[in-house]
């Protein structure tokens, strides 16, 4: 049988996660698997994400891989499902997957993008796509909380309840804030300012990153200082560490894998 690999975006608004549920709730991975199956005409095709992101969470770089009964020609294959699939989820590209990769398993890196608008008002064409709170933030303080968690450390305060994980060490590549400034990428709004924090690892627990934005807004706010969020970190419990952050501001924007020939 041969086996598949599918860069996916999706707008994660109108979505109860990436996971199929048995609920019959929407999801990604159960429109592409209903999508899969109309295709073939066949049973169930079972599909792998490289990340199990929640209700409300974006994508420009999500990895699926699955295998199928018969050959398809990626490009036809791509064609095929783009034609079945919702306008809020599109196949980028479609290759055929090397023997033995696995879209989660395989994975070296995930790259996640959290967007946050602040202000008195957020423009209505940005309620889907970027979270917003209303204070003003301290872009320093928050920048060094971003450096703070760095490095490989037990991030079990970050992680919501739900996760499937036999560890909740993981190691975090970079953490990045910067305010935005481009246009089309920073709010319009009078008075708006749009702060932008990109996080790698090689892996995320359930909610992480949503709750390392969250953090950062707490700090910005002013309400944290840098020596109780490593207190939080410390303690290994969830109820020490800021709520997450709205998941509407939060994309997969890429996924990282070993080069072919390296694995």
């Amino acid at each position: 049988m041969p086996s598949y690999r599918l860069t996916l975006a999706y707008d994660g608004t109108d979505f109860a996660g990436w996971q199929a549920q048995r609920s019959g709730a929407r999801t990604v991975q159960g429109t592409l698997e209903d999508a899969l199956v109309r295709l073939g005409g066949g049973p169930r095709v079972a599909v792998a994400g490289a990340g199990r992101t929640d209700a409300g969470v974006h994508a420009l770089g999500q990895v699926a891989s699955f295998a199928l009964a018969a050959p398809w020609p990626p490009a036809e294959l791509m064609r095929a499902l783009n034609a079945l699939l919702p306008e809020d989820v599109r196949v980028l590209e479609a290759a055929l997957a090397a023997e033995g990769f696995h879209a989660r398993r395989s994975a070296r890196s995930k790259l996640y993008r959290y967007v946050l608008d602040t202000g008195p008002v957020q423009v209505p064409t940005r309620r889907r796509l970027a979270g917003h709170v209303f204070w003003t933030l301290d872009e320093e303080p928050m920048r060094a909380a971003a450096a703070l968690l760095v490095g490989r450390q037990d991030f079990a305060s970050l992680a919501s309840a739900g996760g499937s994980t036999k560890t909740t060490v993981r190691t975090v590549l970079r953490a990045e804030l910067r305010r935005a400034r481009a246009a089309g990428e920073a709010s319009d709004a009078p008075g708006a300012e749009t702060f932008v924090l990109e996080v790698e690892a090689d892996g995320f627990l359930r909610k992480m990153a949503r709750s390392m934005a969250g953090a950062l807004i707490e700090v910005g706010r002013g309400r944290w200082t840098l020596e109780r969020l490593l207190s939080a970190l410390a303690a290994r419990d969830r109820r020490a560490w800021p709520a997450p952050a709205a998941a509407r501001g939060l994309t997969l924007v890429r996924v990282s894998y070993e080069p072919p020939g390296r694995a």
